[in-house]
């Protein structure tokens, strides 16, 4: 009797066994409960706080916030195509004055296609947007669509995903284009919890790219989080409450005719000799200078990324030749003035930069670069430093390159210019940046721009001309001062 119910009793576990078994995650059992093949398109829309990617004040301090008023997206997952629109205001944060910004991008992509529709910069108000092919955000705008619940299923689906039990959890993982890995977390209630991918960045390389949702809610057929948040390098860039979903939406996103026939466009230097030997190197959105020095030459400011880096190289052993480039001065670690920094570490170039960058970028740089390989992930060059607190200067016994940290300015708390007192040129970066002829006067004074005069007045530079690393050109200092006395 008792070997009976011993029998009886081990059935009974192994039927409880085999019922949980049947009721776990699998991945076509979450397809189901999304109504994955049924979903052809999804409209979501949110409020939250949306986080500028690599714009920290500080290297050790989170990307600056912005509040969300109105998120919109709109995605075609059979194309793939999306559309999303933000209107966002920095957020008020203590302890830093910072401008006033509100911005409301109009962001797409299709395809291999990404564009963002927009007035043309410095426009009068009431001019028409425009379409920009912007070709370095579809890897970005791709994960976007991948790293929705309904988009992740749907790929991992088509991918050949494969399955594997993580304690309660399911974990799927797939490749697409043979390149980029995801990886999502599905719990037993069949709801993506997360999504992890990489994405490449020129400063940080193969970047953590990763979606969380919580508090799914039935809606229009199918369920959706009504919580999304994502990281990125570390650091949150987007938390959405989500106020509204629709599927099956009409999405029509039409690939604009010049996004469609732009055509990679090689990067362009062009150069301007402020005074003997000092070159200002233009041609792109972001600037530097090459600076002759007796036995060497010295770049000022490394931006955007390797390809910017390699055109400026050329460019300033072209006008100064015969001599080897030794050292690079760095403003700040904000992403897009620091993106081309590897490529002269590989060339055997010294950095200078704050004393604060200096391990931050021992610490990023040892990060796998494999989604985009640079010449420092083949060379694999240890970096040379040269840092600076205080007053720093580099001279041939001629010519000074004086650096000072830019004391105070909430833009970021490691920034430096860069003064040449004989030929009393300042450069600069973010602090002041020249408006172009004909632009509309901004309404409100510039903190950035209010602090750095204080900065040269404290200082007491005999500044003639300032050198912007961004904006229209080189102005007279006097430019500065109107700027800020207009809009007192």
């Amino acid at each position: 009797m008792s070997r009976v119910k011993f029998s009886a009793n081990l059935l009974a576990v192994a039927l409880t066994g085999a019922a949980l078994s049947a009721n776990a995650a699998t991945l076509k059992s979450a397809a189901d409960a999304l109504n994955i093949s049924n979903t052809k398109t999804i409209e979501f829309s949110a409020t939250g706080r949306w986080y500028q990617f690599g714009q920290a004040p500080a290297p050790s301090l989170a990307w600056p916030q912005f509040d969300v008023s109105n998120y919109v997206a709109d995605i075609d997952y059979e194309k793939p195509a999306a559309h999303v629109q933000i209107a966002r205001k920095q957020t008020v944060e203590a302890g830093r004055n910072r401008p006033a910004r509100e911005e409301k991008p109009d962001q797409y992509i299709s395809g291999d296609y990404a564009w963002n529709l927009a007035a043309p910069q410095n426009s009068a108000p009431g001019t028409p947007a425009v379409a920009s092919s912007q070709p370095a955000a579809i890897e970005e705008r791709s994960a976007e669509i991948w790293s929705t619940p309904h988009g992740f299923l749907k790929a991992a689906l088509a991918n050949k995903a494969t399955e594997k039990a993580v304690g309660k959890n399911l974990e799927v993982s797939f490749t697409v284009k043979g390149k980029y890995h995801y990886v999502g977390t599905i719990n037993a209630n069949n709801q993506v919890e997360s999504i992890k991918t990489w994405i490449d960045s020129p400063v940080l390389g193969d970047t953590l790219y990763e979606t969380n949702f919580s508090n799914y809610k039935e809606v229009s057929g199918t369920q959706f989080p009504q919580h999304i948040v994502r990281n990125q390098g570390g650091f949150p860039v987007l938390d959405l409450n989500i106020s509204n979903v629709k599927t099956n939406v009409l999405v029509e996103i039409t690939i604009p005719q010049n996004v469609f026939d732009a055509k990679a466009v090689a990067v362009k230097v062009e150069s301007k000799e402020l005074a003997t030997g000092v070159f200002y190197l233009t041609g792109g959105t972001h600037h530097s200078l090459a600076i002759d020095q007796k036995d060497h030459i010295v770049i000022v400011e490394a931006p955007l990324n390797e390809e910017r880096s390699l055109a400026v190289i050329a460019k300033a052993k072209e006008l100064i030749p015969g001599k080897p480039i030794k050292y690079l001065i760095n403003t700040h670690a904000h992403f897009d003035h620091s993106g081309g920094l590897r490529t002269y570490v590989d060339a055997g170039t010294t950095i200078v930069t704050h004393e604060t960058n200096k391990p931050y970028y021992q610490k990023i740089w040892a990060q796998p670069h494999t989604l985009k390989p640079d010449l420092l992930a083949a060379s694999n060059k240890p970096a040379s430093f040269q840092t600076f607190k205080g007053k720093y200067e580099l001279t041939d016994g001629k010519r000074k390159i004086e650096i000072y940290p830019i004391a105070g300015n909430s833009h970021n708390d490691a920034f430096g210019l860069v003064y040449l007192p004989t030929e009393k040129i300042l450069i600069e970066a973010d602090a002041y940046t020249p408006l172009a002829a004909g632009a509309p006067a901004p309404t409100a004074v510039n903190p950035y721009s209010q602090n750095l005069l204080e900065n040269i007045q404290k200082l007491k530079l005999d500044v003639e001309w300032i050198a912007g690393l961004h904006g229209p050109g080189v102005v007279k200092l006097d430019d500065l001062k109107n700027y800020l006395a207009v809009n007192k």
